[in-house]
């Protein structure tokens, strides 16, 4: 077929907001505070005001369809009529949507773990025996119509058959959802025929899948459903996106199919690829040179190399970035001039830049090098005075790395910990206690944000967060925990907390990304050398102890996790800039234990989401993701127990790194997956102590007392009583305090019945 080809787009957007619009509608809409036609009108003005940026920014073909009010992947299983019998009893449509995203007080959410190796999360489809396919196309055509009335040159976006079926979950006995790939292919055809009938010319088909070891026999899926679609007459032009990484064979394979457009990912995959497929001579490549998933600034020299050596290989080259730019911050300039040095200001760039850049390069692609000579030269700088900065190199900190790691940074044996920390704790069987944060106040809010207006002061500041952690620990004794938090009510996040205390950081003032639903955060930007100039913890976490005769965890946030949800620094490897992140937080736990902390959690619930897609480069970032854990805990005696807390990853292909450890306590997520993890962990022999979260914080839903128990036989089943803690499955942060308090207290409950059985 012939269709115009495009030359410069991007994968696809942010849906949040700029200033979090469609976060605080949707939320307003939850609690009732608003209609679904006020929601639906800010969701239509930020897909207006997006396409509209992307064109007049030089985009010739604009990504619709990547709105989403929760996620994406649930989008496409209402496409797909893949939706769970459970919600099919909510009358409403948009209702029923969010009772699966969130549940509610008679339905379970489905699950929800990380998008590859970002952090992001999805929502996990259920494929049971009963999953009828079914197409409903009326979202992804309704935006296609929407964007073509506003004369944007659009290009629906659609998870593709494979990747929707391999990130799926089989439930009910049903085999693994990849055996219906035929019948998915099927529907597939069906809504290549009803855009094409819309007026469809580009059609986008996410395959991020195929970067990643998830289906040993990729190339063969690939070659198979796209020459299937491909033949379907009358079609809009195909355009099958892979990112994230390098798609190896699979590449080859979809070049064979007479789809007319593959995008391939030439920041985190290999220029290399390209060149080693003789087929995609009559494809048009779209380039993903530039990286929409991190916040570095392009050097446009090396982009314009990479584009000229590809494009002596293809048709034609589109101009793009990596990925979605969902992943990184609206634009730069939501950040003040007087936060950010010319330095640091000049090595950045956020979603808006990002696409300019795009353009950029499509415009030197086109016109010539002269034409951009501008925009090159001030990228030159950039590079330049990158490499020249101090920051970037401190030899103290360097120094004391290399000294530590030398020495070995161990602890005692296992078995001298636990008598050591027995002696010193005397806690019951199954104790009880939650992951650290609890519910984020309308009045904590305030506060935080009548301090940084100006309108109190510190000492004010810090009255109040006291206030709110005697509030806490009082709750905490009153339902009868054993180990308990300060609730965290002076952090803004866990780790932007650290960073803006931290040399080496940057915090961003509006740098919002979305991390699931309504959910956002600020990811900081790590640019330089890391080290800590002060305590960041102990005044709180002493004041919360001197409350109580019960022992308070110290609230620390591991090196792997900083790294994950923070922008950085790309000019150095990532186990460097992890053991520097380390040596920070050992500091901070040698400071604990010194000032009478027993017990300190060092979180690092994102080390399954910086794990390589490919299995060949996993092992060694495993080793040194562990070395940097163990560097930051290994600074205290074998009286203090240390914590760690993983959430909302597939743990199995990490499961010996997390026993590597070494931690003398390790709580994860449970709940929605019903203490599966368990299985896994026995599988290796796993003997350290474990809290399984016995219900799902991610749902406004109070769950029983029962259904609790009953998640703690699950979990006595698989693990002795003298092992097993008793928590929720995460941080308490984004509840309610009267949701928290009947469902802890319900915890608590069961907790006892568990342990008059043992």
């Amino acid at each position: 077929m012939t269709v115009q080809p495009f030359t410069a787009t991007v994968l696809g957007s942010p849906r949040i907001g700029p200033r979090r619009e469609l976060k605080r509608a949707t939320e307003s809409y939850w609690a009732a505070r608003i209609g679904q036609d006020e929601l639906k009108k800010v969701a239509a003005d930020l897909r207006r005001d997006t396409w509209a940026q992307l064109v007049a920014a030089g985009l010739d073909s604009v990504p619709v369809n990547t709105f989403s009010y929760y996620d994406q992947m649930l989008d496409t299983a209402v496409l797909l009529g893949a939706l769970p019998q459970r919600v099919a009893g909510v009358a409403d449509e948009l209702d029923r949507y969010f009772a699966a995203a969130r549940g509610n007080s008679e339905i379970a959410p489905l699950e929800m773990t990380k998008w590859f190796d970002t952090n992001y999360h999805y929502i996990v489809p259920e494929i049971g025996p009963d999953t009828k396919f079914a197409l409903n196309p009326a979202k992804v055509l309704a935006e296609f119509k929407e964007a073509a009335e506003q004369g944007i040159p659009a290009r629906p976006v659609i998870i593709g058959p494979i990747t929707f079926l391999l990130l799926s979950k089989a439930v009910d006995g049903a085999p693994a959802p990849i055996f219906r790939l035929d019948e998915l292919t099927d529907v597939y055809a069906e809504l290549l025929s009803k855009l094409a009938e819309a007026g469809a010319e580009w059609v986008q088909i996410d395959e991020p899948v195929l970067v990643t070891d998830g289906a040993p026999d990729a190339p063969a899926l690939a070659e198979q459903v796209y020459s299937r679609l491909a033949g379907v007459a009358g079609r809009p032009a195909i355009f099958v996106a892979t990112y994230f990484g390098d798609p190896g064979g699979a590449l080859a394979a979809l070049a064979r199919t007479p789809v007319e457009a593959i995008g391939v990912d030439l920041v985190y995959g290999s220029v290399d690829s390209v060149a080693a497929v003789p087929e995609l001579a009559s494809k048009t490549l779209v380039a993903g040179v530039v990286d929409g998933r991190n916040i570095w600034r392009i050097d446009l020299e090396a982009a314009l190399a990479k584009l000229a050596t590809v494009r002596e290989s293809v048709a034609a080259v589109a101009v793009s970035t990596s990925c979605s730019t969902l992943h990184v911050p609206y634009s730069l300039s939501y950040e003040a001039d007087s936060a950010l040095d010319d330095n640091l200001r000049s090595w950045l760039a956020f979603g808006a830049e990002k696409v300019t850049e795009v353009a950029v390069l499509s415009r030197a692609l086109a016109e010539g090098r002269d034409a951009v000579s501008d925009e090159i030269a001030a990228s030159n700088a950039a590079v330049s005075s990158r490499k020249s900065d101090p920051r970037l190199s401190n030899a103290d900190v360097r120094d004391r790395i290399a000294t530590i790691t030398a020495a070995g940074a161990r602890r005692g044996s296992a078995e001298a910990r636990r008598a050591a920390q027995g002696e010193r704790l005397h806690l019951p069987p199954l104790p009880t206690t939650t992951i650290g944060s609890f519910p984020q106040t309308v009045d904590i809010r305030k506060a935080r944000a009548a301090l940084v207006a100006g309108e109190i002061d510190e000492a004010e500041y810090t009255r109040r967060m006291k206030a709110e952690i005697a509030d806490v620990i009082k709750l905490q004794e009153q339902l009868g925990l054993d180990v308990l938090v300060h609730g965290e009510p002076e952090r803004n996040d866990m780790v932007q907390y650290f960073a803006e205390q931290l040399e080496g950081f940057f915090a961003t003032a509006n740098g919002w990304v979305q991390s699931y639903g309504s959910r956002c955060v600020r990811p900081p930007v790590l640019f330089g050398d890391v080290f800590r100039p002060h305590p960041m913890t102990v005044e709180w976490a002493t004041y919360a102890q001197s409350l109580t005769d019960k022992p308070v965890k110290g609230m620390l946030t591991g090196p792997v996790t900083i790294l994950a949800w923070s922008f950085v620094r790309d000019d150095q490897p990532l186990a460097d800039t992890a053991n520097q992140v380390a040596l920070a937080i050992r500091d901070e736990t040698v400071d604990l234990e010194k000032a009478g902390i027993a017990v300190i959690q060092v979180d690092e619930p994102a080390l399954r989401e910086l794990l390589p897609l490919r299995k060949a480069d996993q092992e060694a970032y495993l080793n040194w993701a562990v070395g940097a854990f163990r560097l930051s805990t290994s600074g205290v005696s074998d009286a203090t127990q240390i914590h760690t807390h993983l959430c909302y990853s597939e743990f199995g292909e990490v499961i010996g790194a997390i026993a590597d450890l070494d931690a003398d306590v390790t709580s994860l997520e449970a709940a929605r997956s019903h203490m599966e993890v368990l299985d896994d962990l026995n599988a290796i022999g796993f003997a350290g102590g474990v809290g399984p979260g016995v219900y799902d914080i991610h749902s406004p839903r109070v769950p029983s007392t029962d259904e609790m128990a009953t998640s703690l036989r699950e979990a006595l089943d698989a693990v002795p009583a003298q092992r097993l803690w008793v928590n929720p499955d995460c941080g308490l942060k984004t509840r309610k305090t009267d949701e928290v308090t009947a469902s802890l207290a319900n915890l608590v409950a069961a907790a006892k019945q568990a342990r008059a059985g043992v």
